[in-house]
């Protein structure tokens, strides 16, 4: 059964796209205005957040972890694919020890199926480990549940579950189960944790969202 599941897996990377690409050059201006500041940063011990806007409005990341050398590069709304074009630009100059990576969550607003965003995932995860050490983790955080795509939860349980299979045969990257702490006890979405638009964390959510992160850190 893990054999079968494992080639469905890499099957499902070469499946024709269907849908139209997103082009990353809608955020060619933001991704600069990001990497301009570079040389502040202490590259020493770094580790590296990347991904969505979920990633990107987290913008008090150091407060949240003090005791750590912490970058934020997150940007967009983004898609895996975006992250895909720009991983020369927001990951590989900064030689991280750590990476995390937040994507998936408007690829699956975007309808764009599993098989689609793991192979960009596949396509990230080459590029880090052709050009930095093979020893440095990758944390793929799972799409999170919110107000705002509930009516969406299918898809995202069932990518969220071929991540975690297809993570589950890398070497040295590991799946953060993001879905499940966001719950409240009936199993919906927590409503307290959320901004006015339902979709993005408030400092609550975050406080969640950090805790869960935490212990990856070291």
């Amino acid at each position: 059964m893990q054999v079968f599941r494992y080639a469905w897996l890499v099957a499902c990377l070469f499946i024709t796209i269907v849908l139209p690409a997103q082009d990353p050059l809608r955020f060619e201006k933001e991704v600069k205005k990001l990497v301009a500041g570079d040389t502040a940063v202490q590259k020493k011990h770094l580790i590296l957040f990347t991904g969505s806007s979920s990633i990107r409005m987290w913008g008090d990341i150091k407060v949240y972890y003090p005791n750590y050398n912490v970058v934020n590069r997150g940007f967009g709304g983004s898609v895996m694919s975006d992250l895909d074009y720009y991983t020369d630009k927001l990951i590989l100059p900064y030689k991280p020890e750590r990476i995390f990576i937040y994507e998936g969550d408007n690829d699956l607003s975007a309808g764009k199926k599993p098989e689609e965003i793991l192979a960009s995932a596949d396509s990230i995860l080459k590029k880090i480990r052709s050009r930095l050490s093979k020893k440095v983790p990758v944390y793929f955080i799972s799409p999170k549940p919110s107000l705002a795509r509930w009516k969406l939860k299918d898809q995202y349980i069932l990518y969220n579950k071929v991540l975690k299979d297809w993570v589950s045969y890398q070497k040295n990257v590991i799946y953060i189960d993001m879905w499940t702490p966001l719950l409240d006890a009936e199993g919906f979405p927590r409503k307290d944790i959320f901004i006015d638009d339902g979709l993005h964390l408030n400092p609550k959510g975050y406080l969640i969202w950090s805790g869960v992160i935490e212990p990856y850190l070291h």
